[in-house]
């Protein structure tokens, strides 16, 4: 009766945690849509300029008016795009050299047969050739490599671990080889580097970084839950570790400590997100402004002879600020006082 409640509750958390990580990577790709399509979709094409060339006013809200305050607002969420990608691009340039530079002082040695971490590495699943041992790593153990990843582990391990402790580790490591986790981790600090004006996309990124951490756990537990739990538990009494290449998953996570032991050995474990409620509200604050100026500026501005002139707006201020409202009776004058302006010549001209 036990195996069986413990083989259904890990059934039901199962399904529960992959229809988070499906919505997680659903609410990634909402987010990017949302936050780029209003940016660069009119570019595309003028074919949805005709819905909204015949309309003045949303209420006593001059769309003129709101044209010419709302573009510098869109033009500079396309200056923060094309920045965003240039840090997003300079990031990963960083990463890759900051790896590069950690990894080239190493004492790395190749794992050969007889020895504890050859047999470990074949008893875990990994390809002993990806492996390299490492002589006062700092970390337990990590994977780094973006095309062709490799597993550095450190040589002290085989002294404080089991036979089967070791395999569990190497077997969670192989998982981040298979799954390629340091390309997948890369590319998705790459999307929340490029679009950095949107808070919760970055903090998704940090919910999907766990989510591989997690699988990577699943994938080595099979056959040895509570060996990769004891060794788990065995590596988090080292020091604190330093931080690791942004694009190398680890096995040093002290944050999802509680939540890995209590999964391996059969338990329900309270999932915490790092998305909150000040990066939503920012979020939703960023997007909408996008949208909203995106729609505006669709709006054509008016002018004679032109298929969007209508006679519009008797206002005598030609301060797109003062000119915002118009208040019924003034839809008259043949010609908006905006499209004289200096600001609309500007426009024009841009």
């Amino acid at each position: 009766m036990r195996r069986e409640s413990l083989a259904f509750l890990a059934t039901t958390l199962g399904r529960r945690e992959r229809l988070r990580r499906r919505a997680t990577a659903g609410a990634i790709l909402t987010l990017f849509a949302l936050a780029t399509w209003p940016v660069v979709a009119h570019h595309a094409g003028q074919g949805g300029t005709h819905l909204v060339a015949e309309l003045d006013h949303l209420g006593a809200v001059c769309l003129t008016a709101l044209h010419l305050l709302l573009a510098p607002v869109h033009r500079g969420f396309q200056v923060l795009l094309l920045a965003g990608l240039g840090y997003a691009l300079w990031d990963r340039f960083r990463a890759w050299r900051r790896t590069r530079l950690s990894l080239g002082p190493l004492a790395c040695r190749r794992a050969e047969p007889g020895d504890p971490f050859w047999e470990a590495a074949v008893a875990g699943g990994l390809d002993p050739s990806r492996l390299r041992v490492v002589e006062g790593l700092p970390v337990p153990a990590f994977t780094a490599g973006l095309l062709r990843p490799q597993v550095y582990i450190g040589r002290d391990l085989a002294e404080e671990l089991t036979g089967s402790e070791l395999a569990a580790v190497l077997a969670h490591e192989g998982a981040h080889v298979a799954r390629r986790d340091p390309l997948r981790l890369s590319g998705l600090r790459l999307l929340a580097c490029t679009l950095f004006w949107i808070p919760a996309l970055r903090r998704l990124a940090d919910d999907v970084a766990d989510e591989i951490e997690i699988a990577a756990d699943d994938r080595a537990a099979p056959g040895r839950p509570l060996a990769l739990a004891t060794a788990i538990l065995t590596l988090s009494r080292r020091r604190s570790p330093p931080p690791m290449p942004s694009a190398s998953p680890g096995f040093h996570h002290r944050n999802l400590l509680e939540r890995r032991i209590r999964r391996l050995v059969g338990d329900d474990a309270a999932v915490e997100s790092h998305v909150t409620r000040r990066s939503l509200a920012g979020t939703a604050a960023a997007v909408s402004l996008a949208w909203v100026s995106a729609f505006v500026v669709v709006h054509p501005l008016p002018a004679d002879g032109t298929p969007g002139h209508r006679p519009h707006c008797d206002h005598p201020a030609r301060s797109p600020l003062a000119h915002l409202f118009c208040l019924p009776g003034e839809h008259r004058s043949p010609h908006c006082p905006h499209e004289s302006g200096p600001l609309a010549v500007v426009y024009r001209l841009t």
